[in-house]
């Protein structure tokens, strides 16, 4: 399945049913009087999170969604059926905006969450409503209302615990290759990631979700390269995995390049609890290890872990530090209080 993050749709709600003109003639019954009953009202467009979608693949083979139309009313005073609704199955984790892609209309982070994206039409009056003392027998029944047209935006941000950023090459979907079952593609060639890649990994009887995306470049918030367009999928996360790749010649550098892209993109994610290891260490001898890890200490202020995916060295120390991070964030927060209130919000 291709993974697909940003979608734009076409929705209309139904129109509301036609109210009746109708008279009540029976034998015997010399005062029928009107009886046209009410349309019914149009149908409307819902959108609801689902488990077992990661992808938004689907709204590129339809984009256009329309309710159906009320039912007209009848005589009898019968009332017409409403029409049927439609609703847009979307990932949790969705975001739903206007058509100029910036005004949030909703943020689907449950799954079970519904939010109303366009009420149908109410339906027209009958001929009934209209009856008064003078007016015994009208002959006029409203139409039904219009439904509402508009074009919406989807995009998927996807719901991880921790997140790994990093240059291409880093070593970050191999990481998350011997941490997990995913099987993302691993080369030798700088951007294999084109699309971001989820995985849970296990470390002593606890879980947490990890979500990797594509390497970052200097100037990556202006576009350059795959660009700053996946940083959104890193934003729900608890706390952020930086790897420094060893065959780096100034990993320091590196370091501060990458941690410049999170600060110019914003949306909280250089204020995230950061762990940052030296990775890719089995290709380095002592000597240049420490010269390595000395210069990326001196950058990010803290003593990076050494991380070898492929030895697994320092692995479950890795997986450890990450786990303490997001096992104390989930103790703060919960479904209805916390720093992650907003996240629960329909």
């Amino acid at each position: 399945m291709k993974f697909l993050d940003q979608a734009k749709v076409h929705i209309r709600s139904g129109d509301g049913g036609a109210g009746s003109v109708s008279f009540r003639r029976e034998k015997f019954i010399e005062f029928g009087g009107p009886d046209g009953g009410d349309g019914g009202r149009g149908g409307d467009v819902w959108a609801e999170a689902v488990n077992g979608l990661n992808t938004l693949i689907d709204y590129r083979y339809q984009q256009h969604f329309k309710a159906k139309t009320g039912v007209h009313g009848m005589g009898r005073n019968l009332t017409g059926a409403k029409g049927a609704d439609v609703v847009l199955k979307v990932p949790a984790g969705t975001q739903i905006f206007e058509d100029d892609n910036e005004t949030l209309i909703c943020d689907l982070t449950e799954p079970g969450q519904r939010y109303l994206l366009a009420k149908g039409g109410n339906g027209g009056f009958g001929n009934q409503h209209f009856k008064t003392s003078t007016n015994q027998a009208p002959r006029r029944a409203n139409p039904g209302l219009p439904g509402v047209e508009k074009s919406i935006w989807l995009r998927l941000k996807l719901i991880a615990d921790a997140g790994l950023v990093g240059l291409p090459n880093a070593g970050k979907s191999t990481f998350l290759a011997t941490v997990t079952a995913a099987k993302p593609k691993i080369a030798d060639y700088p951007f294999t990631t084109l699309h971001p890649g989820l995985g849970v990994a296990r470390i002593d009887a606890r879980e947490f979700v990890i979500a990797d995306i594509p390497g970052l470049i200097e100037g990556a918030h202006e576009g350059i390269g795959i660009g700053d367009r996946f940083l959104g999928h890193v934003e729900r996360t608890r706390v952020l995995l930086h790897l420094v790749s060893a065959q780096e010649e100034h990993p320091g550098k590196v370091y501060k390049t990458v941690r410049g892209e999170l600060e110019a993109y914003g949306n909280g994610l250089a204020e995230k609890p950061e762990i940052v290891a030296l990775s890719q260490v089995d290709t380095l001898d002592a000597d240049e290890r420490k010269k390595k890890l000395a210069a990326l200490k001196r950058a990010c202020g803290t003593t990076p872990f050494l991380l070898s995916a492929v030895t697994r060295e320092g692995v479950e120390a890795v997986l450890r530090a990450l786990m303490a991070v997001v096992e104390e964030a989930r103790a703060l927060a919960s479904p209805k209080t916390g720093e992650d209130e907003d996240r629960w919000k329909v």
